[in-house]
């Protein structure tokens, strides 16, 4: 097989490894705080030991990898084949410190390996599920995905997500380097040509970087307390983690886990439509659902939260158009290397948070651009499809705004639409199912 440079545009090809690893490290950093923000928030809540904490983020480093491998290089129906990074699910952050405070760690590993293998199931009927999953549909859950993480991507430039009450949010300091990688990748990628054009994600999170140690905001003491080289373990060698299963844990689990196969069709259809220019097969939408399920339920045996596609990386692959599937394999490997060498992980790890802002809040807000593309036919959006756009950002975005508003409400049902995509999902689902197109649907002229 040919090894070329241009092989980066195409899902198949060998690229030259001095572009395929730069390229596939953008992925890795586009996802790596992210990836451990979970773990990080879950076990600070639950007061877990130092060491235990320690395990779970070099585990899931692993699982990441592992599981991004099988994405990209499918086995049996688990992978979809497509350019996609996995990782730990940040929409598992509330329902888990609500179960983990109840019942435990160990209530979560158990509601999270039954929710995998429920999602896993889901997978077998797939196919006859798109044919109520249209593209005003998976546009729709796209589009409101992308705005409702720019939220996220604001909170890690002010400091990192959760931390409002901290006195430092906000520091000037931050935003001016949130706003330089901002700029810089915005600049590269509209003047630059090449290398520095396609990797301008990756040359932005270095020149912050480079500026947050030169102001003191780099601390490296991480670094040098991490390991040259330590084996990730399974949940079972893991002292005080086991599995517990609780129904009052299982049930607003398997909810999520219904939002996340949402999250995961859109996903994997703007990546699809936004970096490879077609609609998703249903073998490859089977085969997403199905390693989203399998994904999550290896992270259990790790010990780890729950895995999905990482949005942002669709977002990055939308600006880059690199869809190959040998640069992302780079990039998987060298996630597996951050568990098997702590002290590299470390070194990612120690980028501020500012300086993933600035390149994060562009890719998410890259992701809505995703879902336009995905409601856009030819050149416009329909009238009813604009209904039904409106209608689902109303109630997907509104009620995840501000939950307060369903307090009387049964719990299932604020723990299903307290989740954006899924407020959005059921109205743009029930509405594109009643809404007949020869009435609001008008023929373009």
């Amino acid at each position: 097989m040919d090894c070329k440079k241009e092989n980066m545009y195409q899902l198949e090809g060998r690229v030259p490894l001095q572009d395929a690893i730069p390229l596939g490290m953008q992925h890795v950093l586009a996802m790596y705080a992210g990836n451990l923000a979970p773990l990080l928030v879950v076990s600070g809540v639950l007061e877990m030991n130092m060491g235990v904490k320690v395990i779970l983020l070099q585990n899931a480093m692993f699982v990441a990898g592992l599981i991004t491998l099988v994405q990209l290089y499918p086995i049996w129906k688990i992978g979809s084949g497509l350019p996609v990074v996995m990782g730990t699910s940040s929409g598992f952050i509330p329902v888990s410190i609500s179960v983990g405070t109840q019942f435990g760690y160990g209530a979560i590993m158990g509601a999270s390996l039954l929710g995998g293998i429920m999602e896993f199931l889901l997978g077998f009927i797939i196919k006859p599920l798109r044919k109520i999953l249209p593209h005003v549909v998976t546009g729709t859950v796209v589009l409101i995905l992308g705005i409702s993480l720019i939220p996220i991507g604001i909170q890690f430039v002010g400091g990192g997500v959760g931390s409002q009450s901290d006195p430092n949010f906000g520091a000037i300091a931050n935003i001016v380097i949130g706003l330089i990688v901002f700029l810089v990748i915005i600049e590269l990628k509209q003047f630059a040509k090449g290398f520095w054009s396609i990797s301008s994600i990756l040359i932005g999170i270095i020149v912050g970087y480079i500026v947050a140690i030169a102001c003191g905001m780099v601390d490296f003491s991480g670094v040098a307390e991490a390991a040259w080289f330590s084996i990730p373990k399974p949940i079972f060698m893991i002292e005080g983690l086991s599995y517990s299963f609780r129904i009052e844990a299982i049930v607003p689990f398997l909810l999520v886990y219904l939002a996340t196969t949402v999250e995961t069709i859109g996903d994997n259809t703007g990546i699809a439509v936004g970096g490879l220019g077609r609609d998703i097969t249903d073998d490859e939408l089977e085969g997403a659902v199905h390693a989203d399920g399998f994904g999550s339920v290896v992270a259990t045996l790790f010990g780890v939260m729950p895995n999905t596609s990482f949005s942002q990386n669709v977002g990055l692959v939308a600006m880059t158009k690199i869809v190959n599937r040998f640069v992302l394999m780079t990039g998987a490997v060298f996630l597996m290397l951050c568990a098997f060498i702590p002290k590299l992980g470390a070194i990612v790890a120690s980028i501020p948070n500012c300086v993933l802002g600035g390149a994060v809040l562009l890719m998410f807000a890259m992701i809505s651009i995703s879902g336009l593309n995905l409601l856009t036919e030819e050149g416009k959006i329909s009238e009813r499809t604009g209904l039904i756009v409106a209608a689902s950002c109303a109630v997907g975005l509104g009620l995840s705004n501000c939950p307060e508003v369903m307090q009387h409400l049964p719990s299932w049902f604020q723990s299903m639409f307290g989740q954006a995509i899924v407020g959005g999902f059921v109205t743009a689902t029930i509405l594109n199912l009643i809404l007949p197109k020869d009435i609001l649907e008008k023929e373009n002229n």
